[in-house]
């Protein structure tokens, strides 16, 4: 038993040096700059909390937080509903079913920033395609997605969801195929009804994929910036700005150590509902 220990712990020393190199060094040189006034380039001058101070006295970042919030909760929420409404669909047998599964998994290969101005040719208010073809058929739209905030973050969360779903899906569909099959039927016996099944036997035992399904999407949704900066580029002014966003102006801006701060903050920013979610499906597993 002890040779076995030793054999696993020694298999484990190259992905635990990965970890350290990539992520636990990273990590404490960044909340080191967070700390300082280094502009990317000169020497770095420790600055105390200054950088977490000013971050929570701008107007402009509160916003940020606020859309990257708003954009996180209605993309993680519809991401899992229409996902795994997609997986229950997915898993009756019909004609077609592999092509249809490679259809609705397909955006999510794409890249999000090619993505984003596909849909941006499309939606662009007053010339893009779908404005044009309305015109064609003599039905002209007035209606301006980028005319109010609202409208902007449903659109946003709507084509982050249309890529992504099937991401979510496959993810729901393997975790619905490892149910098996004598639970339903012994289920049908005893003459419960398909909400009865669905409550008391696949949501349960979706579980693991749930939580991996919820996790993943937090932590993409809440670190966005492709969509947004294809669709809206943070506009218009920076209503729509994301932090992931508002990081790389405040980067390029010679604020190399306050966007640093800010990087912390979003870091603790998917961390917390990350372990809150954890902590929930645990229990309820």
């Amino acid at each position: 038993m002890k040779k076995r220990l030793d054999g696993i712990q020694l298999m484990s020393v190259p992905a635990a040096l990965l970890y350290g190199t990539f992520f636990i060094i990273p990590l404490i040189q960044g909340i080191r700059l967070s700390f300082t006034d280094w502009d990317g380039m000169g020497k770095a001058s420790f600055v105390g909390f200054s950088n977490y101070i000013e971050f929570f006295s701008d107007s402009r970042a509160l916003g940020d937080i606020k859309t990257t919030v708003l954009f996180a909760l209605g993309s993680a929420l519809f991401l899992n509903l229409v996902g795994l409404a997609y997986a229950l669909l997915m898993k009756n047998k019909f004609k077609y079913q592999g092509l249809v599964r490679v259809v609705i998994y397909l955006p999510s290969i794409i890249s999000p920033l090619i993505m984003g101005y596909i849909w941006y040719f499309l939606l662009q208010p007053g010339r893009g395609f779908i404005y044009r073809a309305a015109e064609v058929f003599n039905n002209p739209i007035s209606w301006n997605w980028m005319s109010k905030y609202s409208s902007t973050i449903i659109m946003l969360v709507a084509v982050n969801v249309w890529q992504y779903a099937g991401m979510t899906m496959i993810i729901y569909l393997a975790g619905l195929q490892s149910i098996a099959k004598e639970m339903y039927e012994s289920a049908h016996i005893d003459g419960a009804t398909r909400s009865q099944i669905f409550k008391k036997i696949t949501i349960p035992l979706l579980v693991p994929s749930i939580r991996i399904n919820v996790v993943t999407n937090i932590i993409g949704s809440l670190s966005v910036f492709d969509i947004i900066m294809s669709l809206t580029e943070g506009g218009p002014g920076y209503s729509t700005e994301s932090l992931s966003i508002y990081i790389m102006r405040m980067c390029y801006g010679n604020k190399t150590g306050y966007s640093t701060a800010v990087a912390m903050i979003l870091f603790l920013l998917i961390l917390i509902p990350v372990l809150f979610s954890f902590k929930f499906t645990k229990s309820r597993s």
